[in-house]
């Protein structure tokens, strides 16, 4: 899968930086942290959500990231407003609507602590009164803002997203602006997991 020349990168997207090199607006993007040629974003994060992107030089292992047919998990945390009860737990496992289309199977539980996570440059903006919680979400696919738009949909808006692991490959201790690279092993996992499927991935829960 991974061509001896290639190059594979783990890196903690921080707020605000856009997933890609360059940008006729000026904005800032990935070449503010990352100087390695010929390194492309397998996948999106939002300018607006924080954690784990992966960026490689192998076509063949960006199309395992992405390509839909391959399940690989990619887990979230979320801050959402409220504390969503079980039956809002339920409808994101079993999935969404959206766009007429319902979402894979998920999973979704309400974290028993606040994670320990570096301060946002950008203060998130609470309402008054209104109590937050914070999910881990384990998606198999990766439509457009998918994680706010379901927790949208079940009453609880997203407030600060953060993706922390992509198939085994976890955040760790990788701090906001900092990228590692991938050994070959850690990108033959990437690989494995994404033909596992979700079967085998029940009951993960993600340490970073």
């Amino acid at each position: 899968m991974m061509r001896s020349a290639s190059r594979t990168l783990a890196f903690n997207k921080p707020y605000d930086v856009l997933p890609c090199f360059t940008d006729s607006d000026g904005r800032t993007t990935l070449a503010e942290f990352i100087r390695v040629r010929g390194v492309y974003a397998a996948g999106r994060l939002d300018r607006d959500s924080e954690g784990l992107l992966l960026l490689t030089s192998d076509g063949a292992l960006a199309r395992a990231i992405t390509d839909p047919r391959h399940y690989l998990p990619k887990v979230y945390w979320a801050q959402v407003e409220r504390i969503p009860d079980d039956r809002a737990l339920e409808h994101l496992r079993q999935g969404v609507l959206l766009n007429g289309r319902r979402t894979r199977p998920a999973q979704a539980h309400v974290l028993t602590a606040e994670p320990r996570l570096p301060d946002r440059p950008v203060s998130i903006r609470f309402r008054k009164h209104v109590p937050t919680a914070w999910l881990q979400l384990t998606l198999y696919e990766g439509r457009n803002r998918q994680v706010r738009r379901m927790t949208a949909a079940v009453g609880h808006p997203t407030l600060r997203l953060v993706r922390v692991a992509i198939g085994p490959i976890a955040l760790g201790g990788l701090l906001p602006g900092q990228w590692r690279e991938l050994t070959r092993e850690e990108v033959t996992g990437i690989v494995q997991a994404g033909q596992s499927g979700p079967q085998r991935e029940s009951g993960r829960r993600v340490r970073t």
